[in-house]
């Protein structure tokens, strides 16, 4: 199986910075994709952004509508780790980030099969 344990949320000012870190550990053959959703209260969970041929040389990535130029997706390939980093921070940033994961592992290989972490709040508010 396979685990994401995020870190990084917490409460920040309207302008400032966070970064969060999602690490993705367990019996991996490959990653496909990982990413970050969000979820507001009452709203639905929306794309933040994610990283797709996770495993590739050349990944491709695609970032939500709402914070394009100010959050940006990178990974560490050898560590299963993707992070975020949100700039410019918005109240309206405000919501619960869950990471995602669409992994191989040994009881899956070559099929995969999609994971969440736990989410990790982030507030952001003067």
């Amino acid at each position: 199986q396979v685990q994401l344990v995020e870190s990084g949320g917490g409460l920040v000012q309207p302008g400032g910075s966070l970064r969060l870190s999602c690490a993705a550990s367990g019996s991996i053959v490959s990653v496909s994709a990982m990413g970050w959703y969000r979820q507001a209260p009452g709203k639905e969970r929306e794309l933040v952004a994610i990283i797709t041929r996770a495993d590739d040389a050349n990944p491709t990535t695609d970032i939500g509508d709402s914070v394009k130029g100010r959050f940006t997706i990178s990974r560490d390939t050898a560590k299963n780790t993707v992070y975020l980093q949100m700039n410019s921070l918005k109240p309206e940033d405000t919501a619960v980030y869950y990471c995602f994961g669409n992994v191989a592992h040994r009881g899956s290989w070559p099929s995969t099969e999609n994971y969440w972490g736990q989410g990790t709040q982030v507030t952001v508010s003067s």
